[in-house]
């Protein structure tokens, strides 16, 4: 089970706790008195599905709230460019022979593969927009090296569909997460 998954199991047993406590106990009408919380629901029942509706709202929110806002140039690029080898430079994963733009994160999901300088960690996430290419904010991790500063080179399916689609765009894009961990 997931650290996320265990987080929110906890959370969820204690409110449940706190409730039943407040909601059963004729002492706790001091606490209920001191926090200015009651319970106005008539049948005094729990909705356990809003409650983690609620929190995975909240966690989801906080997900993708920016640490930091860069602006710098993006660019394209290809495995098969002519000084690519097809393998990423922060984990190793061979794009060319999997034919892949896209990777798996744990907590963002399915998300395009960037390259950057050293001054973004293997594992950072990035979010920024390409208007006219994608219809929503792209969300990518860095796994790769060969840009400068505050540059980013996104990982395409061709260098020809890099050249006509991509080019070279000045971007803001805000920093979601600093290496592997937020």
């Amino acid at each position: 089970m997931g650290k996320t998954n265990k987080v929110k199991i906890n959370f969820l047993i204690k409110a449940i706790i706190l409730l039943l406590v407040i909601s059963l106990c004729p002492q706790v009408s001091l606490m209920k008195h001191i926090n200015k919380t009651e319970n106005n629901n008539l049948n005094k029942t729990l909705d356990l599905h809003a409650m983690a509706e609620k929190y995975e709202e909240l966690i989801q929110k906080d997900l993708y709230t920016p640490l930091d806002t860069f602006n710098g140039d993006l660019t394209g690029y290809a495995a098969d460019c002519p000084l690519c080898g097809g393998k990423l430079g922060c984990n190793g994963l061979d794009v060319l022979t999997n034919r892949t733009t896209n990777f798996y994160d744990s907590t963002y999901g399915t998300v395009r593969i960037v390259a950057s300088s050293g001054s973004l960690p293997c594992g950072s996430i990035v979010q920024f927009d390409l208007p006219g290419l994608f219809n929503e904010k792209v969300t990518a991790i860095v796994l790769d090296r060969g840009v400068g500063g505050t540059n980013l080179d996104l990982l395409v399916e061709s260098e020809e569909y890099a050249y006509n689609n991509i080019g070279r765009q000045y971007i803001t894009y805000d920093v979601l997460r600093f290496g592997y961990k937020r």
